[in-house]
C-alpha cells in the first residue's frame, strides 16, 4: 500500500492542479513500483506560505535580509 504525501505552500494551488499531482503520483508508482492504484494513497499537505522557508529565507518575504 503506497502512501505518498505532497507538500505545497497553500498560494494558488488549484482543485485542478491537485487532481493531476494525484493522477500523476498514481501513475508513477504504477509503472515504476509495479503497485495497484486502488491501493494507492496520496495526500496533499497545504502549508502556510508565512511556515514555508527556502535558503534561510520565509517565503511569504524572499527580499528577507539573512544576517
Amino acid at each position: 500500500m503506497p502512501y505518498i504525501n505532497i507538500r505545497v505552500t497553500d498560494t494558488n494551488v488549484t482543485r485542478e492542479q491537485k487532481a493531476q499531482l494525484i493522477k500523476g503520483a498514481t501513475d508513477l508508482v504504477v509503472k515504476v513500483l509495479d503497485k495497484q492504484p486502488d491501493t494507492t494513497h496520496v495526500v496533499i499537505d497545504e502549508i502556510a506560505h508565512e511556515n514555508w522557508g527556502v535558503a534561510g529565507k520565509q517565503a511569504s518575504n524572499p527580499n528577507q535580509k539573512l544576517k
